[in-house]
């Protein structure tokens, strides 16, 4: 499976300990996301479509409505640099 620099990036985020919060409207569709850094800095580099292309792919996933988070077969797809950024 081929996954874009977009999506690799997230991943990467994700995978040192980052999570994705979303808002979602009043019929519960989510309308905005933001990725949230380990060190609690704002990453507005994931934009819905590449939300919605993680999340269907299994690679993120939330969990009794906490933010999402990388998955086992999301740390399985990231692709390994020196220093995994």
């Amino acid at each position: 499976m081929d996954i874009s620099k977009n999506e690799q990036r997230v991943l990467h985020l994700l995978a040192q300990g980052g999570s994705i919060h979303v808002r979602k409207d009043e019929r519960r569709k989510v309308v905005d996301c933001v990725v949230v850094t380990r060190d609690g800095w704002h990453w507005n580099g994931c934009p819905l479509s590449v939300f919605t292309r993680l999340k269907r792919r299994r690679l993120i996933q939330s969990r009794a409505g906490a933010p999402y988070r990388v998955t086992e077969l999301g740390l399985r797809r990231v692709r390994a640099q020196l220093d995994n950024r």
